[in-house]
This record gives C-alpha cells, sequence and structure tokens, in this order.
C-alpha cells in the first residue's frame, strides 16, 4: 500500500491537467502559427478580402490570451511574408495599417500580462508608419518576462538563411571565424529567431499543408498540427485541441526511447 501511495504522488504532478484536459508540466515552450484563410473566409460570406484580415486580428487576439493562459513562453504568429508583397496593392495596404490597429486596441492589456512583443522579419522595408508602431511596441515591452509574443512581419525563411549565410562568410572573410568553427550554434546564432527556443508546435489553419517559406531551419524536430479551419474560425478551445494531441506524441528527435 506505501508503495502504491509513493508512486501515485511521484507520477502526480507529471499528470496534473488543467480544466481543459492539457498536462501542465508539458506545455510546448515555444507554438509558431501560419495564420491562414483569412480571404477564404471572407469570400465565403461574401464579403471582401481585407474583412477577413479584420477577423483574423479577432483571433490573433483569442489565442495569445488562451497561449499565455497556459503558460507558452513564445508565441510566433506568420502575419505577412516576404511574398506577400505580391498581392494587390489595397490588400497590402490594409495589412500594414492592421498591427496599428492591434496594437492601439490591445497595448494595454498585453503590457497588464507581462508579455513582450517581438517583430521577426525585416522591418526596414515596412512603411513608415508600421515600423514606427511596432518598433514603439518593441520598446515598450522589451522589459517584460512573460510570454513574447513574436509577430513574423515581413519574413521569409530563404532570405533569413542567406543572410545567415553571407554573415558566417564574411566573418570567415574578415578572420573572426575559421570555417572549422562553423556549427549548428553558429548557424542559429545568425538567424533572426537567435536566442528563441525552436518551435515544439506548429500549426497550420486553413488546410493547407505546407511550411510556405516558415522557420525552415527551426522546424526540423517541430511537431506539425493541421485544421481545416480558417484563421478567423480558431478559438480557444481549438488551440487546447492542437496542445492536448501535441502533448499525446512521443517526440525522439531522431533517437530512441
Amino acid at each position: 500500500m506505501l508503495r502504491r501511495l509513493i508512486r501515485f504522488f511521484q507520477k502526480a504532478p507529471t499528470e496534473m491537467k488543467d480544466e481543459h484536459g492539457i498536462v501542465m508540466d508539458s506545455v510546448p515552450n515555444h507554438v509558431a502559427i501560419i495564420m491562414d484563410g483569412n480571404g477564404r473566409w471572407a469570400k465565403r460570406r461574401g464579403l471582401p478580402r481585407i474583412a477577413g484580415h479584420r477577423a483574423g486580428m479577432q483571433a490573433v487576439k483569442e489565442i495569445t490570451t488562451a497561449a499565455d493562459d497556459i503558460g507558452v513562453k513564445v508565441l510566433t504568429l506568420y502575419a505577412f511574408s516576404t511574398e506577400n508583397w505580391k498581392r494587390p496593392t489595397d490588400e497590402v495596404d490594409f495589412l500594414m495599417r492592421l498591427p496599428e490597429e492591434f496594437l492601439r486596441l490591445e497595448l494595454e492589456t498585453l503590457m497588464k500580462r507581462n508579455c513582450q512583443i517581438r517583430i521577426l522579419g525585416y522591418i526596414d522595408r515596412l512603411p513608415e508608419h508600421t515600423r514606427k508602431v511596432v518598433q514603439d511596441a518593441e520598446r515598450k515591452t522589451k522589459d517584460n518576462t512573460g510570454l513574447i509574443l513574436n509577430i513574423a512581419l515581413n519574413y521569409g525563411s530563404r532570405s533569413e538563411i542567406l543572410h545567415a549565410v553571407k554573415k558566417i562568410a564574411q566573418d570567415v572573410v574578415d578572420g573572426t571565424l575559421a570555417v572549422d568553427e562553423i556549427d549548428e550554434q553558429v548557424m542559429e546564432r545568425s538567424l533572426l529567431t537567435d536566442g528563441l527556443p525552436d518551435p515544439d508546435l506548429l500549426i497550420r489553419t486553413s488546410g493547407e499543408v505546407r511550411l510556405s517559406n516558415f522557420l525552415l531551419w527551426q522546424s526540423a524536430y517541430t511537431e506539425f498540427w493541421f485544421t481545416d479551419m480558417f484563421w478567423p474560425d480558431f478559438k480557444r478551445e481549438d488551440f487546447f485541441h492542437a496542445i492536448r494531441e501535441f502533448q499525446g506524441r512521443g517526440r525522439r528527435f531522431g533517437g530512441l526511447k
């Protein structure tokens, strides 16, 4: 009897679940999301594409709160890719205004939650009004120690990898780095995600099953979770469902348990 009690208390912390059925000591540290399907969501309702993007902004608020509530440390959201500049000008202009609208409405709440905002991408190409507001948000939240809300804005993984390789090559030319010293750690320090853990879980909405130039290096051992649901329809409980499925998988990282 005593042995059974000891085993119970030894196992109990690892099996402790919250009200959503989530095992609290195995919540993924880093969740990345490809927020896809805004335009198709709007089209099905006979609305302009920009209406879908605005509805998607509400989903950002809901999922950020959900991630923070269960203790996710980093939430990376794919907001605008380096390829999205090919879209119609009016849609791009609207997308460049969305960060301003979102931060105007939600920055105070994010501050109260101790969230830190980071921008992942090449912000020098962003319009000045967009660049100013996101840099201001980064500055205001830089000392916060809670959830890192990592917004991928004008981000493309191939560009990121190319920039990293060029930086490493220049270090070799300058004599500050030897070829034999180049390893995974050197590469990772040269990426835009330097200092962040690799994603444990990557979620993509809308039924598409591809990475679309998102975190290619960082996702080498990431667990993927796909849903046919469009991003504006993706709710708190859907996020928790993805977390529960993640927790049911066995991650071996190429080895054996």
